[in-house]
């Protein structure tokens, strides 16, 4: 059994440790900024390709002090990386540190790297490795003088599902897009809405959530390409089990921006996703366009501003959108990185919660 870390977006950590739970992994357990789970080949395949709220999945290949670069080179070197790495793999190296003596990341990244090659050139016995083959991205983390070094088995961070090559401006992340719709518990069953869609993300999230469609399904990940740890009939296993727990549908999905690009472009992203016979998207000015249903689930993220005048537009929108008696039977769920946004918008929230776009920090504003 291995050690596996999820990093997620601040506020994401709960969402992610459920749905690990969900998949049957063990020893699920959240802490700030990431997600842990113990497991086999098998359970970073399921991981990798049903995750919807995590970035990545790494492999824990080892913890160690790391007050000096001597602790560092000799902790990295004692490790077991040709249980992993090939001869001729490539294993870069990237990280961060905080809060410790070593604090150069640049530097570290020179130590762990001439630790892995003398690490590995002693277990290939040979001096020169030519990393010509598959990737084995060597990931660290120092903090508190504590290193860990891992291997990223995803490659491509998760949220990149591979349906949206184009964006608009200000895109959501997907992780935090389906977030935002699992918050709102929706599952298919209502009528779904979003009046700011952009490039559709929060749709097409909603939509692989109602069919319980697998995001990972049609992209690949680095370890699969890794015989020695996951052979490909753990990744067809994982794939062929999530594909068995998909629901068929139909699904009442509904999605407009006031911009005729976004339209088109969220439509692309749709069919690139395969739900776009899920949902019905239109141009349309959000404070004019009557609601597509008496009742359901509206989830958005509005237009918000940096500079003075476009605050102020923001500001009018929120006040706007908090004024339409057409969506008050409606459970609404709005993100936004104004700290006074139930001010402009007229009423408090029943409910919010703290969740970061990026580096922004934004509130989930919930209307019941």
């Amino acid at each position: 059994m291995s050690e596996f870390a999820v990093p997620c977006l601040f506020g994401l950590e709960g969402p992610a440790a459920d749905e690990l739970r969900r998949m049957g992994l063990d020893n699920v357990r959240a802490e700030n900024g990431r997600v842990w789970f113990s497991g086999d080949g098998l359970a970073c395949a399921k991981a990798n390709i049903r995750l919807r709220t995590g970035e990545r999945v790494l492999l824990l290949l080892g913890r160690f002090p790391a007050r000096t670069f001597d602790e560092l080179f000799e902790g990295v070197r004692a490790l077991p990386l040709g249980d992993y790495i090939p001869r001729d793999g490539q294993f870069p190296v990237k990280g961060h540190c905080l809060d410790s003596q070593l604090h150069s990341v640049p530097d570290c990244q020179k130590i762990i790297k001439k630790a892995a090659a003398s690490a590995l050139g002693q277990v290939y016995g040979v001096q020169w490795l030519p990393e010509s083959g598959a990737l084995y991205q060597l990931q660290f983390a120092i903090v508190k003088d504590q290193a860990e070094l891992f291997l990223d088995t995803s490659g491509t961070p998760l949220f990149k599902r591979g349906y949206r090559p184009g964006h608009v401006a200000a895109p959501l992340r997907e992780t935090l897009a389906a977030a935002m719709v699992g918050f709102a518990r929706y599952r298919g069953r209502d009528a779904f809405y979003d009046p700011f869609c952009g490039s559709g993300t929060l749709p097409i999230e909603a939509a692989l959530i109602a069919h319980n469609r697998a995001p990972g399904l049609n992209r690949t990940f680095s370890a699969q390409a890794w015989d020695a740890f996951a052979p490909q009939t753990l990744w067809r296993q994982a794939a062929e089990e999530a594909r068995s727990l998909e629901y068929p549908g139909p699904y009442h999905i509904y999605a407009s921006d006031i911009d005729p690009k976004a339209v088109a472009l969220s439509r692309e992203n749709a069919r690139r996703a395969g739900v776009a016979q899920d949902i019905t998207f239109s141009v349309a000015d959000a404070l004019q366009a009557p609601v597509p249903a008496e009742k359901g689930v509206m989830v958005c993220n509005p237009p918000y501003g940096k500079r003075m005048l476009e605050l102020d537009q923001a500001r009018a929108l929120y006040r706007a959108m908090g004024a339409r008696p057409q969506a008050q039977d409606w459970k609404r769920f709005i993100i936004s990185s104004e700290p006074a946004f139930e001010q402009f918008y007229g009423r408090p929230a029943s409910k919010r919660r703290k969740l970061y776009n990026g580096m922004i920090q934004c509130n989930l504003y919930m209307y019941f």
